[in-house]
């Protein structure tokens, strides 16, 4: 079960020592140990799209291309790749060479022999995101990307309702040789190569795992990466181990030359071989209290990333003023702030039929909503100023995003949002103080949420602020991970949470509004055809004016239709302890851990429960 706080601070510093080993325990094993706000949904590649997921499986699968971690504007090199891809001069064909060597992590799978890594294991791993069996919740992405013959061989699936063809050939996706790899698409992609770069999602699965563990795969993730799983207890704790068969890799980061902080890491850790850590210990701490002390009594060495930054309850407690905190100042506590690439945003389910809907009345309906939620006051208190507001879909450190651009998806005016109310036939007809239908039918609106304390404090905002324009609003509490699987069902109403951008091309955010991700990215299931127009011209493109024109068109639709309301931008604070070396937050990936290490020799001594 996930830890939550029973009665304040004392149940909290309770259940905060039980979490971690240290590495005295562990015979001076390096051991990372941290903690997740929430839940993983799986460790299946093609089953996930939750940051939490995510941050696990790239360090366990790895893709053709990555990040460089200190890199700052990002770079992407290769991976699993022996060079850069080799492309077309219309971006329509991508041929990438696999580096030679490179071994999965052993398991009975393969029955004693050392598997090597080979093209068709890119080949079946992309297939798997488009086998209807699968679901994959990002299948609407790779099918927007057009690999030719894939989605025709998908809808054949579907149509006909038998089995994917893993055995058909496509042109699309070729593995020419043992370790040569070629794509086709069928319109230029200039940016194919973000999807390159995603270890997380489509790392190298190997076939004979898949079948070897059934449906039980997505507790046997098997891969090439530094770190393999050594303990799973659903939404409670995840263990990772140091990949005895991980090949040898060396840090070779690459920060800019003028890059001090970059720099001084890359002085520290350059040469060293990865991963650093023996292993890597997550705990699911859903609560903020208990989540924070952990981290203060050392039992966490960081709190810190897009999946455990600082609570926002205890920004000013961190960093008072945007200055860190003397008392943990003293204790050689490190401490960044950072404006993140991600957004809070609220859903409205467009096939709801209380809150969905294209005509007139409908539209003005959410856009009233929208008007009547106080965002200042949720950066103000929710927030501890930890956020800026969001003026549509893209989000910062990504293209598109303009800090200059203005829309009423910021905007608080409750007398504007009664006005489109009234307008439109949402008015009191009873005389009891609350809203009805223009047909005369109740106006209830209904939002899932979590019971963790944060989620309670955005319901009781959201109430608040309907209220005061006479809309009724009830909460319905389930687990995170449920949540999400009824949002991308479209059995949920409304629904508040958060996403970050995983590539810099601000189009990745506009997925959550194209047709084609109904059911993935697009939970709000909205369909509008000027709008995929839209999107599938932006695909083609090269970034430039012409592009740029398409982004401002996008993001005015996003805001005249308001199938999901934007909040903010989060800003965090991430902190380490003065043993964890080398970490700095990532951007778009959440591949980090095999790359820092742990000064054993500053960590305190175990606790015991």
């Amino acid at each position: 079960m996930k830890r939550r706080a029973v009665s304040g601070l004392a149940a909290a510093m309770l259940a905060a020592p039980l979490l971690p080993v240290r590495a005295a325990e562990a015979g001076r094993r390096k051991v990372l140990n941290i903690a997740f706000a929430a839940a993983e949904t799986s460790l299946d590649p093609v089953k996930i799209n939750d940051n939490y997921s995510r941050t696990v499986t790239p360090h366990i699968f790895e893709g053709l291309y990555r990040f460089d971690h200190l890199a700052r504007p990002v770079k992407i090199r290769p991976l699993l790749a022996e060079g850069m891809p080799e492309v077309s001069a219309d971006f329509r064909v991508w041929t990438v060479r696999l580096r030679r060597g490179v071994y999965f992590a052993d398991d009975p799978a393969f029955q004693g022999r050392r598997r090597e890594l080979v093209a068709q294991d890119f080949v079946y791993a992309f297939k798997r995101a488009f086998d209807p069996a699968n679901k994959s919740p990002f299948v609407g992405g790779m099918i927007a990307q057009g690999f030719v013959g894939l989605n025709a061989l998908r809808d054949e699936a579907i149509r006909e309702k038998k089995p994917f063809d893993y055995e058909r050939p496509v042109e699309g996706l070729q593995a020419l040789d043992r370790h040569t790899l070629r794509f086709v698409v069928e319109q230029p992609r200039p940016r194919l190569l973000d999807i390159l770069a995603w270890s997380d999602q489509l790392g190298a699965v190997a076939r004979e795992v898949v079948e070897f563990y059934g449906d039980q795969i997505d507790a046997h993730p098997v891969g090439t990466g530094p770190f393999r799983l050594k303990q799973w207890r659903r939404s409670s704790l995840i263990v990772l181990e140091r990949n005895p068969q991980f090949r040898e890799e060396f840090y070779d980061e690459q920060p800019a030359p003028d890059d001090a902080e970059g720099q001084a890491i890359l002085a520290k850790l350059k040469g060293r071989r990865l991963p650093m850590v023996d292993e890597v210990r997550i705990s699911i701490i859903d609560e903020s209290q208990p989540r924070w002390l952990a981290f203060l009594n050392g039992d966490n060495d960081l709190i810190a990333s897009r999946a455990n930054a600082v609570p926002t309850d205890y920004f000013a407690t961190a960093m008072p003023n945007g200055k860190l905190a003397p008392n943990l100042a003293k204790r050689g506590i490190q401490a960044w702030r950072i404006v993140n690439p991600d957004t809070g945003l609220t859903l409205f389910n467009m096939d709801n039929p209380m809150v969905g809907g294209y005509t007139p009345e409908k539209v003005a309906l959410r856009r009233a909503i929208s008007l009547a939620y106080d965002n200042a006051r949720e950066i103000r208190l929710l927030r501890r100023g930890g956020a800026i507001p969001a003026q549509s879909p893209i989000v910062p450190h990504t293209s598109g995003y303009d800090p200059a651009f203005k829309s009423e998806m910021s905007d608080y005016d409750p007398a504007r949002a009664k006005a489109l109310l009234d307008l439109y036939g949402y008015v009191d007809r009873d005389g009891d103080g609350w809203r009805e239908q223009p047909d005369g039918s109740p106006l209830l609106l209904e939002m899932a949420t979590q019971p963790e304390q944060r989620n309670r404090d955005f319901d009781a905002l959201w109430k608040k602020c309907l209220d005061a324009v006479g809309i009724r609003i009830r909460f319905v509490t389930g687990q995170w991970p449920e949540n999400l699987k009824a949002a991308r069902a479209g059995r949920l109403m409304m629904w508040t949470l958060g996403s970050s951008a995983d590539t810099a091309d601000g189009q990745g955010s506009l997925a959550r509004l194209y047709g084609p991700e109904i059911g993935s990215q697009n939970m709000a299931r909205f369909k509008l055809p000027a709008f995929d127009a839209l999107y599938d011209r932006m695909k083609a493109l090269p970034d430039g004016p012409e592009r740029d024109a398409l982004y401002l068109e996008a993001k005015r639709l996003a805001v005249a239709y308001m199938p999901w309301k934007f909040h903010v931008h989060r800003i965090e604070v991430d902190l380490a302890h003065p043993w964890v070396i080398g970490y700095r937050r990532t951007v778009f990936w959440n591949q980090w851990w095999h790359l820092i290490d742990i000064d054993t020799a500053q960590q305190p001594a175990p606790r015991h429960a």
